[in-house]
């Protein structure tokens, strides 16, 4: 005989636990399943293990997506407000890092732990680790045949999150989910990852692995996925294959492979005035000059990459070779070869398309009693809690509505 129950949520991930306590806090008889050994992983390894839960500043206009404005209901009714008051009520100590980023003070596992309790009160039955070998819909409902026995369930919540970090579990089942049921789905591609470089474009770079230095960063259409333009200033990592940290993960989400991203290293500074105007009055080597602004090793590859000599006297160059130089500075348009893929994504772009999905439910138009949440859906929020504040939030949605 199946198991009945209210709803079933598949995932229990943020946004799958999320929805799962919500749901059975109303009342509503849950079991919430997933195929992993360890309790949601991503939140675990998050923040460098301290779980940066939520961003004070997240609004709709801080995500990507096909239909940008699908976001804004959930967001509107679940606030970054609203979960540090969860997080007050289980006494967790947390602290704001950079621009609105809101950490644990001690681990990721209080988040986790959290949520557990959340759905204890809702008295959630758990199904893990538990594979789901087929979901079926029928009059009243799902038949989901599972390798721990069948479950039959009126509402059918999917939450299993996108392809980024497989070694964590990842998998594509929310997508066969959809397609199973006719929706279509937004294809997905790393997002929040480092781009790569190859061939002689990054050769004189490739040795400048391990240099940081905050930068501004654009994408050169001016548009990106959702009509948004790409601009973001925050610091860049050079790495042994290309280009990281925080800049790069900001602006990956919004690259088109094929196209370039425009660097501006010295974003305080015209490079080519200032070097112009320093001509009669500084009798250095143009090397010595950049290194004054720039880390050393940046300035001479820089040099060395645009075919100047660093041991060449600033005094003896022409203004519009200056000018060139500053071009390479404030404006470097690179075009990355590619991405370091799933495996360093932090997040999944694309995902099922919300005009399949109410906004306000986060259930499936065509699809009585299905719900898409989470990274599952074509919803992806920038580096720095905004993701997780976007399951928060459409978890929520769906357990008010399940």
């Amino acid at each position: 005989m199946a198991k009945q129950f209210d709803v079933a949520v598949i995932g229990a991930g943020a946004a799958g636990m999320m929805a799962a306590a919500v749901a059975g806090q109303r009342g509503k008889r849950v079991v919430l399943i997933d195929h992993a050994e360890k309790l949601a992983e991503k939140i675990r390894i998050s923040g460098g293990g301290r779980c940066n839960f939520t961003n004070v500043n997240a609004s709709h206009q801080n995500y990507l997506s096909e239909n940008p404005h699908f976001c804004k209901s959930a967001l509107s009714r679940y606030t970054a407000q609203d979960f540090v008051v969860l997080v007050k009520k289980y006494r967790i100590a947390h602290h704001e890092k950079h621009r609105g980023q809101l950490f644990c003070t001690e681990s990721a596992e209080q988040i986790i732990d959290m949520l557990k309790s959340e759905c204890l009160k809702g008295e959630v039955a758990w199904r893990m680790p538990c594979k789901i070998e087929s979901i079926e819909k029928f009059e009243d409902g799902f038949f989901i045949a599972t390798d721990h026995g069948d479950i039959e369930a009126a509402s059918v919540v999917i939450a299993t999150g996108g392809l980024s970090i497989p070694k964590i579990g990842a998998t594509d089942f929310g997508y066969r989910i959809a397609t199973q049921f006719d929706l279509k789905v937004i294809e997905p591609r790393p997002g929040l990852v480092p781009l790569t470089f190859d061939g002689p474009s990054w050769e004189a770079f490739a040795p400048l692995a391990g240099i940081a230095l905050e930068v501004e960063v654009s994408t050169s259409s001016g548009k990106g996925k959702g009509g948004k333009k790409g601009f973001f200033r925050e610091d860049l990592l050079f790495t042994h294959r290309g280009l990281s940290g925080p800049a790069i993960l900001q602006i990956s989400s919004y690259w088109q492979p094929g196209t370039p991203i425009v660097l501006n290293l010295l974003p305080e500074m015209d490079v080519a005035e200032e070097l112009i105007g320093s001509k009669t009055t500084v009798k250095k080597q143009l090397g010595n000059v950049l290194s004054q602004w720039l880390p050393g090793r940046l300035a001479e590859g820089l040099l060395v990459a645009n075919g100047f000599a660093p041991d060449a006297r600033l005094a003896d160059m022409a203004d519009a070779k200056l000018r060139k130089l500053g071009d390479a500075i404030n404006r470097w348009a690179i075009v990355p070869t590619g991405s370091e893929g799933y495996r360093k994504a932090e997040v999944t772009l694309g995902g099922v398309d919300t005009r399949e999905l109410s906004q306000q439910t986060m259930m499936a138009n065509k699809v009585p009693g299905l719900y898409f949440i989470g990274e599952s859906v074509d919803v992806t929020g920038w580096l720095g809690g905004y993701n997780f504040q976007w399951a928060w939030a459409s978890g929520f949605a769906a357990g008010q509505s399940v």
